[in-house]
């Protein structure tokens, strides 16, 4: 039985990194410690297959067998994002091809082109050894495939070559693939399928239909590379589940795509140390969570959690304050992280991630950071099972789209203007309500959210809009934002008024647009309030919807900004402008209690409320993720299960602290 659903702690750890004299002791503090689950392998690929064809596993058995002795779990990696040095040497077109033209050469990591034959080959190989060989291992568990997958832009032949097909099976016919990206600007039309190639280098300026369907294509030869994997695993390890560590939002890899295939999700948590970004980190910290909640709409994984300083891309960032390291894990515990890894075990002595820092530093003397971690997994193990099969079930919805980030990426529409950066605005507004979120793909169903938030839908076709008018027909409350209904999916515009298809739903038009960028302008609502407004202005002729405020400067002084139409049996708002996020909590909260939401009121700045549900009942977590200590105002009386006390009245939470209360 595939199991991925325990609340669990866990770490990284690699045993080829240690003298094996070390790796008993580690593992048994790793049980004293509380720890669980751990991930192995995912770089070791050199250690695994010393040579083609010589696989050397031993190593990593007794490194198993250890971990089973001790009752402990195991992931796997598969190791194909670094490739060893005997590969890449033998078949260089493993190695992927930047714009310029350099080769991506070994010696850091990811350094695969996914449409290589000799990586798919090799890649699938050493696979098919590790599946064959550890599917009965009584400690392994699941599988992780690859590291991080990215989009690396590469411009080899086999990449040439797999475009070209992935456009022939899409378009069919050159005159198609001429009228669909609209080639005949800049006499960029095709004559002959050996002229269509990756972009090249060049100007960045390219037809953006093009471009668009160079990434779609990368997602899809990512997906591909994955399922080689996923075949054998599925094939061998029927019993285990797979997983993939995604890592570092805003992504611009497809994560709804590469999620498909698998049975969980995780990802690689580093919230950041500093004090300046503060005020910050925690709400960019909850989407990144939500987000990878999203990916296939279930529970995740945590497969990397802060555990000290980082360092080794940048300069080492401060390290974890006190408290932080316990907080920030039962934040994604709290958002619907299952099991919880941290990365790592020990710090590395070698190599580029040296500063990356584990849970015990290069003095392998275990410090403030480790014990705290080990009160963090008594308490996770204390309540795993009442915690275990709980989920979140959230009334609001905020709409993501990697098609749309990419689109708006091409063709930025004005200075300030970041889709991504716009939807962690909202979805911080509405954090900071106390409401919960899901953040999904745009063209998942809607069943279940009483809101729905959709930001700049650039690119449109029916069928979305369909789904977006039948959720508002039913009762639904839609908010829209500006740039919504400008193009086609193949990212072409269209001719006619804005919002496009979204007219009909929205009620309104738009006359004109000014692309304020960075200037600041105001807006009024009707109860006479001013706001600011940047990076763009729709000047708007309300159909049948009614205007909710107005512009307040400018030759458009007095004319529509935001606007509400009545449709169905539910509202359509459409917001003409980006307006700050002081206007969007206000809208909100009238909203929730129109809606009769769930809402957890009177946070203070930093302190974040969730509900995880299930058989066991409902449990409200109350996280204090900042440095200053804070009082939090109980509705009702709560039984604490950390405290194992009651709780009412007023909430005293230390920097840092965390409450879960039994509701």
């Amino acid at each position: 039985m595939k199991r991925y659903d325990l609340i669990q702690m866990g770490v990284d750890y690699y045993p080829e990194h240690w003298e094996e004299s070390m790796w008993e002791p580690d593992i048994r503090l790793m049980k004293e410690t509380g720890v669980k689950v751990v991930r192995v392998a995912e770089f070791a690929w050199s250690r695994l297959e010393i040579a083609e064809g010589n696989c050397q596993f031993g190593w990593l058995d007794r490194a198993l067998d250890l971990f089973h002795k001790y009752e402990l779990q195991v992931v796997i990696g598969t190791p194909t994002a670094t490739p060893p040095r005997w590969l890449t040497t033998k078949f260089p077109d493993v190695l992927p091809i930047f714009a310029n033209g350099e080769t991506f050469q070994p010696g850091v990591r990811g350094h695969r082109c996914y449409n290589s034959t000799s990586l798919r080959e090799y890649g699938s190989r050493i696979t098919q050894h590790l599946a064959e060989h550890y599917s009965e291992h009584p400690a392994v568990i699941g599988w992780q495939t690859d590291n991080e997958f990215g989009m690396l832009d590469c411009h080899c032949d086999a990449c040439n070559i797999a475009f070209r097909n992935w456009v022939k099976a899409k378009y069919g016919n050159l005159d198609r693939v001429n009228a669909e990206w609209g080639t005949v600007v800049w006499s960029g039309e095709y004559s002959d399928w050996n002229e269509l190639t990756v972009p090249l280098g060049g100007s960045p300026h390219q037809n953006p239909s093009f471009l668009l369907d160079y990434q779609r294509f990368q997602w899809d030869s990512v997906v591909a590379f994955q399922r080689t994997q996923i075949d054998i695993l599925r094939s061998v390890c029927p019993q285990h589940f797979i997983t993939h560590n995604f890592h570092s939002y805003p992504q611009r890899l497809d994560m709804y795509g590469v999620g498909a295939d698998l049975d969980v999700a995780a990802f690689d948590y580093y919230p950041n140390t500093s004090p300046a970004k503060q005020a910050t980190t925690p709400y960019s910290g909850a989407l990144s969570l939500d987000v990878t909640r999203g990916i296939k709409r279930q529970n995740f994984w945590i497969m990397e959690q802060l555990s000290g300083s980082p360092g080794c891309w940048m300069p080492m960032w401060r390290t974890p304050y006190p408290g932080m390291i316990r907080a920030y894990a039962w934040q994604t515990i709290a958002r619907g992280a299952d099991t919880v890894v941290h990365f790592r075990w020990r710090s590395a002595v070698a190599g580029a991630e040296q500063f990356w820092h584990g849970l015990i530093d290069h003095s392998n003397v275990p410090g403030r950071r480790f014990a705290e971690f080990t009160q963090l997994c008594h308490e996770v193990n204390t309540l795993e099972e009442k915690l275990t099969g709980t989920t979140l079930k959230n009334e609001v919805a905020i709409l993501h789209s990697h098609e749309e980030k990419a689109a708006l990426d091409i063709q930025p529409q004005a200075e300030g203007f970041d889709y991504y950066e716009n939807i962690k605005q909202i979805h911080r507004a509405v954090t900071k309500l106390g409401v919960g979120c899901d953040v999904i793909d745009l063209r998942q169903p809607l069943d279940g959210y009483k809101v729905v938030i959709a930001p700049n839908l650039y690119l449109l076709d029916e069928e979305i809009v369909r789904n977006l008018e039948d959720f508002a027909l039913a009762g639904g409350t839609l908010l829209i934002t500006n740039r919504s209904g400008v193009k086609t999916t193949n990212n072409i515009a269209v001719m006619q008024p804005l919002p496009g298809l979204l007219s009909y739903c929205t009620g309104v038009e738009v006359l004109e647009y000014d692309p304020i960028g960075a200037e600041t302008h105001k807006v009024i609502d009707a109860e006479g309030n001013p706001y600011e407004c940047t990076q763009w202005c729709d000047i708007l002729r309300p159909v049948v919807a009614s205007p909710i405020a107005w512009y307040g400067d400018d030759f458009y002084s007095g004319t529509p900004a935001v606007t509400v139409n009545d449709f169905g049996k539910g509202q359509v708002y459409y917001f003409g402008t980006h307006m700050e996020e002081r206007f969007w909590s206000v809208l909100l909260e009238r909203l929730s209690k129109q809606q009769g939401l769930f809402r957890f009121e009177g946070l203070p700045d930093g302190v974040q409320a969730s509900v995880r549900s299930g058989d066991q009942g409902s449990f409200l977590f109350l996280l204090n993720l900042s440095r200053e200590s804070v009082t939090v105002a109980l509705p009702q009386e709560y039984n604490s299960l950390l405290n194992h006390s009651i709780c009412s009245g007023e909430l005293q939470l230390e920097p840092y602290g965390v409450e879960i209360l039994e509701m």
